[in-house]
């Protein structure tokens, strides 16, 4: 990782996700009709695809101060505008306003679409997918992850497994399909189940809900919707070297998240942050403890240097560890100089990249960590299946990749893993 990693240029016209080469765009026939826009990518060479995309209307830098003030009802200072271009962010894409039934009518439209499609690119059909794994901060429903499942055609009996550890929860559960030293004493082992098997991993975040009731003017600023689902089979096409998963409390409340799912409550000291439920007999929920915000509000930002706090300290010493594990495995294949060929890193925003990257070169650790998500905001768990995907084919058979998830709560999964068959 260079100490610096490679930036947006602000000076690049913002050019919607929409009109990018290869996306494929439809109007769901949803309130006065909703853009969904998608792109599908595949590696024969390693036997991985996926699919890609948001929903809603894109809007660039200049434009999203009119839709916060309307949907706040009040004008912004220049002074709480932030300057998203320097934070690596051209556009993001929101909701009209819309009912519950809408919302939920909508969110499982788009998650069965992007299923299917995920499916379609890996070869596959719906029927022979044993797993779906699905991080996502706010679900639209409880059980949003079944649903989707059984709408795109995928058998009742594979396992679902649902993940809410905020930004983190794509990584969460990547790293639950690839690694079985993650299950607990009498919990059910997703790695050894999956070991072998088709399986769908993803992030689904319908963030434009999520922040409609927020007051918090930069989260309305940062988040947006986005999502993107990969097709593994674990230990044959992506195989697990080397992870840690780290969870640390946001005692502070620097980043303060209602839970919008199942949680039993508040933790003693010394639990665990993180409860792993059967929800069903092949519906599996891991849920993370929030720092929810006092008013009920969906999310409350403590600024970005509250954000730079919470993230990188704890983000680097993760990183570092992994990548000390990493660094013992390959000298003992006899392999000392393999690299890690690229980072997949959260797309927070770029300055705590960057910070990250430096904090780490200071280390001694460094592999490229590209900022791939100008189009679409802070699109929380979905920003690395996105980053990953738009990387792909450049990654070739061999390739070590490192995946860093970070998010509110707070929680942390940091993996290094082997590409191809």
């Amino acid at each position: 990782m260079s100490d610096a990693v490679e930036p947006t240029n602000a000076a690049t016209p913002a050019q919607s996700f929409f009109e990018r080469l290869g996306v494929q765009q439809v109007i769901l026939p949803i309130g006065p009709g909703i853009p969904l826009g998608f792109e599908s990518i595949s590696s024969p060479e390693l036997g991985i695809g996926g699919v890609y995309g948001s929903w809603g209307t894109s809007y660039d830098n200049q434009a999203l101060r009119g839709f916060i003030e309307r949907r706040l009802g009040e004008s912004m200072k220049d002074e709480e505008m932030m300057n998203l271009a320097e934070l690596g962010f051209l556009r993001r894409h929101h909701l009209p306003d819309l009912s519950e039934a809408e919302h939920l009518e909508l969110e499982l439209e788009v998650g069965a679409r992007l299923l299917r499609e995920a499916a379609r690119v890996n070869g596959w059909g719906p029927s022979e997918v044993q797993g779906v794994l699905i991080g996502m901060s706010c679900p639209v429903a409880d059980d949003y992850v079944v649903q989707i499942a059984r709408r795109a055609g995928i058998p009742d009996d594979a396992l679902k497994v649902s993940v809410h550890k905020a930004c983190d929860g794509s990584m969460g559960a990547l790293h639950l399909a690839l690694n079985p030293a993650l299950a607990a004493p009498g919990q059910v082992n997703i790695a050894d189940t999956l070991r072998g098997k088709k399986v769908l991993v993803g992030g689904i975040e319908g963030l434009s809900r999520f922040t409609s009731r927020a007051r918090d003017k930069n989260a309305l600023q940062l988040f947006g919707n986005g999502a993107g689902v990969i097709g593994v089979i674990p230990g044959q096409t992506m195989k697990f070297l080397v992870g840690k998963s780290h969870e640390a409390f946001d005692i502070e409340g620097l980043l303060e998240v209602r839970m919008f799912y199942p949680y039993s409550g508040p933790k003693q000291a010394g639990e665990p942050l993180v409860e792993v439920s059967r929800e069903a007999p092949n519906h599996v929920r891991v849920a993370g403890l929030m720092h929810e915000p006092e008013d009920g509000s969906p999310v409350v930002m403590a600024g970005l240097m509250g954000m730079v706090k919470l993230f990188v300290r704890n983000g680097v010493q993760v990183v570092a560890d992994v990548m000390r594990e990493y660094q013992a495995l390959m000298s003992k294949l006899g392999t000392p100089d393999k690299p890690i060929a690229v980072g997949i890193v959260h797309h927070a925003n770029y300055k705590i990249n960057q910070l990250k990257a430096k904090q780490l070169g200071k280390e001694g650790i460094r592999f490229p960590m590209p900022w791939l998500l100008s189009e679409f905001g802070n699109v929380s768990a979905a920003s690395n299946m996105i980053a990953f995907l738009r990387q792909l084919p450049k990654i070739r058979p061999g390739d070590h990749v490192l995946f860093d998830g970070f998010g509110a709560g707070t929680y942390y999964d940091v993996m290094a893993v082997a590409l191809g068959t």
